[in-house]
């Protein structure tokens, strides 16, 4: 089996593949959100965050926009996206934190969920169903 830091770095981008990007390290932790904003980001149930250290990205080609917004929790989002097609990329600013939040379904090769915390399930829709042995939070964890 390969090292985390050893495997090649793992790459993504935007719908239209004007935005491409790549990232390198391990993967820190790895969330699926059931908040209203994620539901909305997302136009589904839920959104996969996959956390990585900031200094492991490189954004390699096409322009991105950022917005950002006040959380419930009462924190700043800055969030990342492709002006041409409007999918989100990366949560936070990867010049100044230590950490960028991944939007899961931006990488190339979908991520093995197995393992993920679930957070905000107090807003998680009807029917969906979250497996017995996954770590869940009404909220977010402190």
């Amino acid at each position: 089996m390969l090292d985390a830091q050893a495997r090649p770095p793992l790459t993504g981008g935007c719908q239209c593949g004007k935005v491409r990007y790549e990232i390198a390290g391990p993967l820190r932790r790895l969330f699926i959100c059931h908040c209203r904003e994620c539901q909305k980001q997302s136009a589904s149930a839920f959104a996969i965050s996959a956390m990585f250290g900031s200094a492991g990205m490189r954004h390699l080609t096409g322009e991105v926009r950022q917005w950002s917004r006040r959380t419930e929790s009462g924190w700043t989002l800055v969030s990342s996206f492709c002006p041409a097609c409007g999918s989100r990329l990366w949560d936070g600013d990867k010049d100044q934190e230590e950490e960028v939040c991944i939007k899961g379904g931006s990488l190339d090769a979908p991520l093995d969920l197995t393992d993920a915390v679930h957070i905000w399930t107090c807003r998680k829709l009807r029917g969906v169903i979250i497996p017995d042995a996954a770590r869940q939070y009404a909220k977010e964890p402190e």
